[in-house]
């Protein structure tokens, strides 16, 4: 998620008739391996290698999805994709670098 995002999501994310209840869980509500997030990453930034993976070590986490359905139910939805977001936040970079 971009950071510019966060505030147009929280925007009304409170519940008025619950008000100390504002957890929200922002996101794309999309989930990807870790293998799929390197490769996108890979094609975005022009890698041309082999991803090597080390078969010895744990796999992590098997579900990094956030359950985004409250902030469905408040009409809110993600407008920049994972992809469009990686390809921001590199172009970031290399203007900054």
């Amino acid at each position: 998620m971009r950071s510019s995002s966060v505030p147009k999501s929280l925007t009304g994310s409170a519940d008025p008739k619950n008000p100390d209840d504002v957890f929200v869980n922002v996101g794309v509500g999309e989930d990807l391996s870790i293998k799929e997030l390197a490769e996108l990453i890979g094609k975005v930034v022009g890698y041309k290698g082999k991803i090597k993976w080390d078969s010895s070590m744990p796999d992590g986490t098997p579900q990094k999805l956030l359950d985004v359905s409250r902030m469905t139910k408040m009409g809110w939805k993600a407008k920049t994709s994972l992809k469009e977001g990686v390809r921001a936040a590199y172009n970031w970079y290399l203007e900054k670098a």
